[in-house]
């Protein structure tokens, strides 16, 4: 992509888009002042849940997937999972590579701090299944194969969550001879957050793409309905953000050691996992769209769920869920600049500018 180009896109974007990075700054520091200076803010927002489910952070997570869902087309699903490659690498990046790595680097940098340890293990066995969604579309992925990625990992997520951390929180630390801890999360607790979080926004996506298809045709659909929702996603995102660390704001504004602590293997995980996802997208010959995603969905985490089971079995405030709440807070920024990475990297890919400025015209 020459200068002229990259300018006339950069021209086009919505003022939103231009400047996602400082919107999303901001509402991460208005989030923690939030938490800090209301009184009471923190109670009051955990208070709003429903079977250990955050009615506002819900409804950001709705906000923010249903646009990018309704853009999905549900008639190419087939040629994404015609794609053994994708699926296998997927499966093995998320539930092989990415566990083991988290309590890799857990072990490596907090031996000394078992609470935060056993926080972050648990952030890397919950895998991405929304804010993932977001990453991928502004990186200019493949939407359909995020969408059957993400519904791959929630699937295995209610099969596999709970007996992955028995294992990496009991079994392994065992057969290593290293401190050991439980976990007691429930398998429909889950399968309550997968619904939630996906099911959801996943069906008003598909019901709105058939419809909308059914009454104008698909043309008109992608013309006139789809920029009028779009921006939504980023509302949805923002807010969410705003909230999640209005809930957190006085602990991660009273712990800066601790949170500094905690940050040190999240940064290196989110780069080391996103980075093999790209590398081996890269190796496996995949489009930019599709090595993009695969890296993607890779690199984030079901944060929802992970701060959910540490509260449940921890407590709200103990250092599980404290590591839980930094999660995001690391994730959020770091993937965020992947995005812009990832960008940057496409002119690599045969006819991936082309592609590029097809897709941020459709988003606008």
């Amino acid at each position: 992509m020459t200068t002229t180009d990259t300018q006339a896109v950069a021209a086009r974007l919505s003022t939103l888009d231009r400047w996602l990075p400082a919107w999303i700054l901001a509402a991460m520091l208005a989030g923690l002042a939030l938490g800090r200076l209301v009184p009471g803010l923190d109670g009051a927002l955990s208070a709003l849940e429903i079977e250990g489910v955050s009615l506002p952070i819900a409804i950001g997570l709705l906000v923010m997937m249903y646009p990018v869902l309704a853009k999905v087309r549900y008639d190419k699903l087939d040629t994404v999972t015609a794609d053994h490659r994708m699926l296998v690498s997927s499966l093995v990046l998320n539930w092989l590579i990415g566990p083991a790595l988290m309590f890799t680097l857990a072990w490596l940098f907090l031996p000394d701090l078992p609470e935060y340890r056993t926080g972050l293990i648990i952030v890397g066995l919950a895998r991405c299944i929304a804010m993932v969604i977001i990453w991928n579309d502004l990186a200019c992925g493949d939407r359909e194969a995020a969408a059957v990625l993400v519904a791959l990992n929630s699937l295995f997520q209610v099969v596999a969550f709970a007996a992955l951390g028995w294992f990496y929180l009991a079994v392994l630390p065992g057969w290593l001879g290293l401190e050991q801890a439980r976990l007691d999360v429930s398998p429909w607790h889950i399968a309550a957050s997968v619904l939630v979080f996906l099911g959801i926004p996943l069906l008003a996506g598909y019901l709105s793409r058939r419809i909308g298809e059914s009454r104008w045709g698909r043309e008109a659909y992608e013309r006139e309905f789809l920029p009028r929702v779009g921006p939504w996603a980023l509302y949805g995102l923002l807010f969410t953000i705003v909230v999640l660390f209005a809930l957190q704001g006085d602990q991660i504004t009273n712990r800066p050691l601790d949170v500094a602590r905690i940050a040190v293997p999240l940064l290196a995980y989110f780069g080391l996992m996103w980075g093999g996802g790209y590398l081996l997208g890269k190796a496996l010959g995949m489009t930019y769209e599709r090595t993009t995603t695969l890296a993607f969905t890779a690199a984030g985490n079901n944060f929802e769920l992970a701060i959910a089971v540490a509260i449940a079995t921890f407590g709200v405030t103990s250092g599980q869920a404290l590591a839980g709440v930094v999660g995001p807070l690391i994730e959020v920024p770091v993937l965020v600049g992947l995005v812009y990475v990832s960008l940057a990297l496409r002119s690599r890919y045969p006819h991936a500018d082309r592609e590029h400025r097809e897709h941020r015209e459709a988003r606008e």
